[in-house]
C-alpha cells in the first residue's frame, strides 16, 4: 500500500487519531512501534559502560568512528587509529568484537512520532500488538515490516506552522479582517520580493542562510520556483541550483535530450528535479504504466542493480516503440538514472512550498500578528525567541514586556505592537497566568501590586511568581519602580494573606465576629523607597528570568560594530563546517573556569549577540593570554573556530580576543558618514572637521552624500584619514544622528 502522510495543527493532532478511532474502531487503529538501534557509535559506548572502562576515554574512542561509516567495519577499515586501538590488548579487543556483534540490535522501543496503521478489520487478525509501559498499544511491527504484510499506513504529523497560521489569521480576524488562508494569490509579488530579498526569518522550510543566498540568486517569481528551490535545497541536488538559475535567466542553454522531454521538463528548465518526473518520462516515452513507473523510481532511487538492468531493458524495448532510438533510450535513461538518486517527491515539495508561501503572505501583510504567533509557537527555546526578536526590530515592529495589565498566556498585537506573553516568564505556569487574566477580565485592571496581591489570592501566584513578573517588567503598568516592585513583593503577599478577596470566598469579618456585613478594610502598605536599577541591571534580570534581552541589549550601541567585524552571527554558527575559521563578537553571559590534565587554567563560557549564544572554550594558552578579557559581561570580539560534533551543539574553539576598542584599531576599514545637503548647515560642518582633524589616522573617511534630487554619492576624502576611537564615533553620532555614522569591516 502507498503511504499517506499528512500534516495537522500540532495542538489538535490527538483530536484527529480519536476521531480515527472513533470512525473505524478502537480495536483497528493504532500507533506504530520504532525501534533503536545500537549505531556503531552508541554500541562502543554502551559495551565499554558494561566493560567498566572510563566513559571519557571511551567516548573518545566512539568519536574515532567517521560519521558517514557504513558500519563498525567500514570504520576499522579507514581510522587507522582506530584499528591500532583495536587490537592493542585483550580490553580493547573484546571492546570491538562485542561492539561487532552486537551492532544493528535493536537497544529500545518507542512510540513512532507520526505512524498509525488502519486495518480493515481487528487488529488482532493481521499484526502483533505491543502494550506500552504507559499502557498505549502499538504494532509490533516497525513500519517497513507493516509495507511488506500490506498495512495501510499513515503518517499524522504535527506541524507547528500550520498552528502558527491559524494563530495569526484567528488574530487578523479579531481585527475584523477575515481572510481564508487557502484562498490567497499565489502570485502577489510583493511576497515574491520577500523571497528574492532573502527576508525569510520564520518561513517555513526557507528560513536557513544557505537558502537565503539562493532566493537571492534566483529570484524567484512564480510557485514553481519555490517547489524547485524547495526540492533542490538538499545534499546531492544542492550541486544544481546554480545551474538551475543560469538557465532561468537564461545564462545557460535550456537543452532537451529528446522534443517529447520538454513537455515534462520546461517548469524545471530542463532539470530532473523530481520524481513524479522520472515516471512521466517512463510513461510518456516508454509506456510505462504509472504503476510501473513508480517501481523503476523506486528501482533507482535504492540503486538495486539486478532490478536496474532489468528495467533499462524494458526501457530501452518501450521507447523504440515510440520511434526512439536504443542509444538514445540508453542515454535517457542514464540521465533519469543519475537524478533519480536525488529526486524529491513534488507533491510533497508542493504542498509545503504553499505553507510556505502562506506564512510569507502574512508576514508580508500582517506582519506583527504573523510574527506574534511564531514567537508564541517557539516560547520552549530562547535561542529561537532571541533569533524572532531580532527580526521584528529588523521589521521596525515594537515588542512591549509582559504586563499583567495586557497579556495573557502568548505573545498577542496590541496597536501594531506585540505584547509579551506571560508563558514566556521563568517560575509562572499556565494557573497562575489563567489566575490573573480571568480576575482582570472580570474586575478590571490592577493599579498596584497590593491589589493584585488582594484580588488574585491563588495558590499558584506566589512569592516565587511575584518576583519573576517583577524582574521581567510584567508590573512595569503598576505604580512604583521595578526595584520597588520587586522590594515590595514579601510584603505585598503577606498583605494579599491577610485581606479579603474582593469575589467574597473568604468572609474576613467572620474571622473577628463581626455581627454585621460589615467587611474589615486594611490599609495597602507603601512602597519601599529603594533606588531604581541601572539599565544594566534591568537587562541582567530580565535575561535570567526570560532566557533574553527584551527591553535593549548590552550591545545596541554597538550594532555596527557587530555587523562590521563578526564574520558570523551566532544563530549561523550551526551551518558552518566543522574546524571553520570564525570571528564573532559578542558579550560573555557566564563564566567557569576548569582545570586540564597539566593542572593549568581553562574556561568555559558563553557568547551571545543580538541572535542567540553558544558556548566558547579557552584552552590554557588563550586563557592565560586574554584571562583579563574573559569575564562576564565583557564585551569581545574572539577570532577562533567552530567546534562541530554529531547530535551536539556548535562551540566556538578561542585564538585570540580582542575588546571592541583593540577591535575597532585592528579590523576597521573605513568610517562613513552620511549628509543630507539641504540639512546640514556650514557651523555642524566645521564642528565634524574638528573632531575629524583632532583623531587623524591611516583609516579612509568615505562621506555619503545625499542631495534634494534623491541622488546619493559615495565620496571618498583625499586629505583626510581617521583613527576610528570609540570617543571619536559617539561625538560624531551625538552630532550628526546615529544613523549616519558607521564603521566599515
Amino acid at each position: 500500500m502507498s503511504d499517506i502522510d499528512i500534516d495537522f495543527c500540532y495542538e489538535r493532532r490527538e483530536e484527529v487519531i480519536e476521531y480515527v478511532k472513533q470512525k473505524y474502531g478502537s480495536n483497528s487503529v493504532c500507533q506504530i512501534i520504532t525501534f533503536g538501534t545500537m549505531a556503531a557509535r552508541a554500541v562502543v559506548r554502551d559495551v565499554g559502560r558494561v566493560l567498566k572502562m572510563s566513559y571519557g576515554y571511551v567516548d573518545k574512542i566512539a568519536k574515532l568512528i567517521p560519521t558517514q561509516a557504513k558500519n563498525l567495519d567500514d570504520a576499522l577499515a579507514t581510522v587507522k587509529e582506530l584499528k591500532e586501538l583495536s587490537e592493542m590488548d585483550e580490553t580493547h579487543r573484546r571492546l570491538i568484537r562485542y561492539a561487532r556483534v552486537l551492532e544493528g540490535l535493536a537497544r529500545h522501543s518507542s512510540t513512532h512520532a507520526a505512524g498509525v496503521v488502519i486495518a480493515p478489520g481487528e487488529l488482532t487478525d493481521h499484526i502483533p500488538l505491543y502494550k506500552t509501559k504507559d499502557g498505549d498499544i502499538t504494532t509490533q511491527y516497525e513500519m517497513n515490516v507493516l509495507d511488506d504484510v500490506g498495512m495501510l499506513k499513515m503518517d499524522f504529523l504535527g506541524l507547528r506552522t500550520l498552528t502558527v497560521i491559524q494563530h495569526a489569521v484567528e488574530a487578523v480576524r479579531q481585527k475584523g479582517v477575515d481572510i481564508d488562508i487557502n484562498k490567497i494569490p499565489l502570485d502577489d509579488p510583493k511576497v515574491y520580493e520577500l523571497f528574492a530579498k532573502g527576508q525569510t526569518v520564520g518561513i517555513f522550510q526557507f528560513e536557513s542562510s544557505g537558502m537565503q543566498e539562493y532566493l537571492k540568486k534566483l529570484k524567484p517569481n512564480r510557485i514553481e520556483d519555490l517547489f524547485a528551490m524547495n526540492a533542490l535545497y538538499r545534499p546531492g541536488p544542492m550541486a544544481m541550483i546554480d545551474d538551475f538559475i543560469d538557465r532561468k535567466y537564461g545564462r545557460k542553454k535550456i537543452e532537451y535530450l529528446h522534443p517529447r522531454l520538454e513537455s515534462i521538463l520546461h517548469n524545471t528548465y530542463g532539470i530532473i528535479v523530481y520524481q513524479e518526473q522520472v515516471m512521466r518520462i517512463a510513461s510518456d516515452l516508454a509506456g510505462y504504466t504509472l504503476g510501473g513507473a513508480d517501481l523503476l523510481r523506486r528501482a533507482m532511487g535504492k540503486k538495486k542493480k539486478e532490478e536496474m538492468e532489468k528495467q533499462r531493458g524494458l526501457f530501452v524495448q518501450g521507447c523504440k516503440k515510440n520511434d526512439i532510438s536504443e542509444q538514445k533510450a540508453l542515454e535517457i535513461f542514464s540521465y533519469m538514472e543519475e537524478f533519480a538518486k536525488y529526486g524529491f517527491n513534488k507533491s510533497h515539495s508542493a504542498c509545503y512550498s504553499v505553507v510556505a508561501y502562506q506564512t510569507a503572505y502574512l508576514k508580508v501583510y500582517y506582519p506583527a500578528e504573523f510574527m506574534a504567533a511564531t514567537i508564541s509557537s517557539e516560547m520552549g527555546s530562547s535561542d529561537r525567541v532571541t533569533i524572532l526578536l531580532e527580526e521584528c526590530r529588523n521589521m521596525k515592529i515594537e515588542v512591549l514586556p509582559p504586563d499583567v495589565n495586557e497579556s495573557g498566556w502568548d505573545f498577542v498585537v496590541s496597536e501594531g505592537r506585540i505584547r509579551f506573553g506571560l508563558g514566556a516568564v521563568k517560575n509562572v505556569g499556565k494557573g497562575a497566568v489563567e489566575a490573573i487574566v480571568k480576575e482582570r477580565e472580570k474586575e478590571g485592571p490592577y493599579k498596584t501590586i497590593f491589589e493584585l496581591a488582594r484580588r488574585v489570592q491563588q495558590s499558584s501566584v506566589n512569592k516565587k511568581v511575584f518576583e519573576s513578573l517583577a524582574e521581567a517588567g510584567a508590573f512595569d503598568s503598576l505604580e512604583g519602580t521595578r526595584a520597588q516592585l520587586y522590594a515590595a513583593v514579601e510584603a505585598a503577599v503577606e498583605f494579599g494573606q491577610k485581606t479579603r478577596k474582593s469575589n467574597g470566598n473568604v468572609n474576613q469579618s467572620a474571622l473577628f465576629d463581626f455581627d454585621n456585613d460589615e467587611e474589615l478594610e486594611i490599609p495597602e502598605p507603601t512602597l519601599p523607597q529603594v533606588a531604581d536599577w541601572k539599565k544594566s541591571e534591568v537587562l541582567s534580570r530580565e535575561k535570567n528570568i526570560l532566557g533574553f534581552f527584551l527591553s535593549g541589549h548590552p550591545l545596541d550601541r554597538y550594532r555596527d560594530e557587530v555587523a562590521a567585524f563578526a564574520t558570523v552571527s551566532v544563530d549561523r554558527a550551526a551551518e558552518l563546517k566543522d574546524q571553520a575559521p570564525v570571528r564573532m563578537c559578542g558579550i560573555i553571559s557566564d563564566m567557569k573556569t576548569h582545570m586540564d590534565r597539566k593542572n593549568r587554567t581553562m574556561a568555559f563560557f558563553r557568547l551571545e549577540d543580538f541572535t542567540g549564544g553558544l558556548e566558547g572554550i579557552a584552552f590554557s594558552d588563550p586563557y592565560e593570554n586574554y584571562r583579563a578579557l574573559l569575564h562576564i559581561d565583557s564585551m569581545v570580539v574572539i577570532s577562533g573556530k567552530i567546534n562541530i560534533r554529531e547530535g551536539a551543539d556548535p562551540k566556538l574553539i578561542v585564538n585570540e580576543v580582542f575588546s571592541l576598542e583593540e577591535a575597532r584599531k585592528k579590523f576597521t576599514k573605513n568610517l562613513v558618514l552620511s549628509f543630507d545637503t539641504d540639512k546640514v548647515g556650514k557651523e555642524l560642518l566645521d564642528e565634524v572637521r574638528e573632531l575629524l582633524d583632532e583623531n587623524r589616522g591611516d583609516i579612509p573617511l568615505y562621506l555619503n552624500v545625499k542631495t534634494a534630487g534623491n541622488g546619493s554619492y559615495m565620496l571618498k576624502s583625499r586629505s583626510i584619514k581617521i583613527k576610528p576611537s570609540l570617543e571619536l564615533v559617539e561625538k560624531l553620532r551625538e552630532k550628526v544622528g546615529r544613523q549616519n555614522v558607521w564603521v566599515g569591516g
